[in-house]
């Protein structure tokens, strides 16, 4: 059974591999990509080339190459092919390496730290972008929007971020493309005011009760008391609606607390 699993996990890690290797030859070389050319047996045809506006590179002894929009392998057979009609080599093996994509990118909006737009690394995920616009601000939502294509079809994913790592949904931090964009909202928040300590809003934290959020605008003042509460909520209709909530009942996006004056 060890014999097994160990197998087992070995053909997922192989078939992984394989997984990220056919996607970066799948990948369309652009304007600004960095790449390493090398060729079997001949390090002097080792180069380090910029793919340039026009979408070109210049290569040893057959100058100037057209590899814009081409895939990798695609660029590879170009170049073998050119080394081997131009009379250079006999058999050339090339390979391309990718090692900066300068000709993706992908924007990150709305509450980050730094929203803009971000070059694309090979296998860049949500979390990866994310962490390039420097996380989320302390008003921005834990959740994170994907829009983009997807095989010449709009494409919109909602990602719950912290459920990436405290429920293992790890599946869910899927890899971006060019020209995604990933956008934060605003966190969701709660109002208090009437005889508490700080009225004002607050984020709503996961899981909030009302009880948590009282505690969150410091508790009532001495004029005020817990037992008194009230809360007005819009429905769906967008009518608000007064509750005389329970301490251990929920808070929903954008509720107010009311703390009203004791009686005694």
């Amino acid at each position: 059974m060890t014999r097994y699993i160990s197998a087992l996990l070995i053909g997922f890690l192989f078939w992984g591999q394989a997984a990220v290797a056919q996607a970066v030859q799948d990948y369309r070389l652009g304007a600004g990509d960095n790449i390493r050319v090398q060729v079997f047996q001949n390090p002097d045809l080792t180069v380090e080339a910029r793919v340039s506006e026009n979408g070109s590179i210049t290569y040893p002894l057959i100058g100037s190459v057209e590899v814009g929009s081409l895939t990798i392998s695609a660029a590879e057979k170009k170049i073998a092919d050119a080394l081997r009609t131009g009379g250079f080599l006999q058999k050339p093996q090339v390979n391309i390496v990718l090692t900066q994509i300068r000709g993706s990118q992908v924007s990150v909006l709305g509450q980050v730290n730094r929203p803009g737009r971000f070059a694309l690394e090979t296998n860049t995920r949500v979390t990866d972008a994310l962490a390039m616009a420097g996380g989320a601000t302390v008003t921005g939502d834990d959740i994170v929007i994907l829009t983009g294509t997807r095989a010449g079809r709009p494409f919109r994913k909602v990602i719950d971020v912290p459920a990436l790592f405290l429920d293992g949904r790890s599946e869910e931090d899927i890899a971006v493309s060019a020209g995604d964009t990933l956008y934060v909202h605003r966190a969701p928040v709660f109002y208090i005011y009437g005889e508490a300590q700080r009225n004002g809003p607050y984020r709503i934290e996961r899981g909030m009760t009302v009880m948590q959020g009282l505690a969150t605008g410091g508790g009532p003042t001495t004029r005020g008391t817990e037992s008194r509460l009230r809360l007005y909520r819009k429905d769906a209709s967008g009518l608000v609606q007064q509750i005389t909530p329970a301490l251990t009942d929920p808070l929903m996006p954008n509720d107010v607390i009311f703390v009203r004056e004791s009686l005694f």
